[in-house]
């Protein structure tokens, strides 16, 4: 259930969305981060463990380090934690030749997709055939699925890019596991079009496999409706969090008075009227203690 609660000279009325908050993924993460930093031993970070500055700090303050993936050669006889994104073969390799021991915590809906998109590649490649993989160029999660299939796979940002599809040979696509399902769907629809377009019939050669993660396809619905409910709505994520700009962009859709930000700091107070609902939500990648801090800081308004 929703927590509603209001003070302050404007009297809002501030309800915090239940259903937001981290994902399995990343709480088992940040579960296993904590648990050896309470061990009082170095931990290392393949890149931010969470797509969350708040919560990047929390962590850092208690011991974490996080570096970047050309740094990890540098490293030896060290502990290292491999995010829910997950990491290429690459990153495996290089920690077994530097003696790194790895706390594991690819989320199990990233590890099942990076097996999918290595054995269509091995189905497909013989007869010539192209994997695409719908989803943001450069994320860390991308990174894996890429490095699964040794760089052999079209990165897809926006439908505006499928006439770089070869239309001639076969494909088979693969989503991002936090993006937009409605958008994954209308790329499906393009590229079938395209395929017909050019006197080939789409389901002889184009197979397109869903394999955005189910607690987040499940959260947008939710949110739309949150957003709808409520005069004011401010969303709470990281500004590099891709599913955080895929939610928030759901909210506006349902609500153009919403805002996004990443902490109370960016409050304004003229996005509120007196008397007034305001909702306040977030991304997978938001931890709860940060919305909760949020609509405190909006109650005091």
């Amino acid at each position: 259930m929703d927590r509603t609660d209001s003070c302050g000279t404007l009297g809002l009325t501030v309800s915090v969305d239940s259903h937001s908050g981290f994902c399995y993924g990343v709480v088992r993460a940040i579960r296993e981060a904590e648990r050896h930093l309470n061990q009082d031993t170095p931990l290392y970070s393949l890149g931010a463990i969470v797509h969350n500055n708040e919560e990047l700090t929390r962590l850092c303050a208690i011991g974490l380090h996080a570096i970047e993936p050309e740094e990890l050669s540098t490293l030896y006889n060290q502990t290292i934690i491999i995010r829910a994104h997950g990491e290429p073969p690459d990153t495996y390799a290089i920690a077994h030749k530097q003696k790194l021991t790895i706390i594991d915590c690819t989320c199990p809906v990233v590890l099942k997709l990076q097996k999918k998109i290595k054995d269509e590649h091995a189905r497909i490649a013989p007869i010539n055939g192209q994997i695409a993989i719908f989803g943001k160029v450069g994320h860390a999660e991308i990174n894996g699925l890429v490095g699964q299939v040794d760089g052999d796979a079209r990165i897809i940002e926006h439908s505006s890019q499928i006439e770089q599809i070869d239309y001639s040979r076969p494909l088979s696509l693969f989503a991002q596991t936090t993006q937009d399902p409605i958008a994954f769907l209308t790329l499906c629809r393009n590229i079938e079009e395209q395929y017909q377009q050019h006197g080939v019939d789409p389901a002889s050669c184009f197979r397109a496999f869903n394999t955005i993660c189910k607690q987040v396809a499940e959260r947008r619905p939710i949110l739309h409706q949150f957003a709808k409910s409520h005069h004011t709505l401010i969303f709470v994520s990281g500004r590099e969090s891709s599913n955080g700009k895929v939610l928030f962009e759901a909210c506006k859709e349902a609500n153009p008075h919403s805002f996004h930000i990443e902490n109370s700091t960016e409050l304004c107070r003229d996005w509120f009227s007196a008397k007034t609902l305001v909702g306040v939500c977030g991304a997978t990648s938001t931890p709860k203690w940060l919305m909760d801090e949020v609509a405190q800081a909006i109650k005091k308004m």
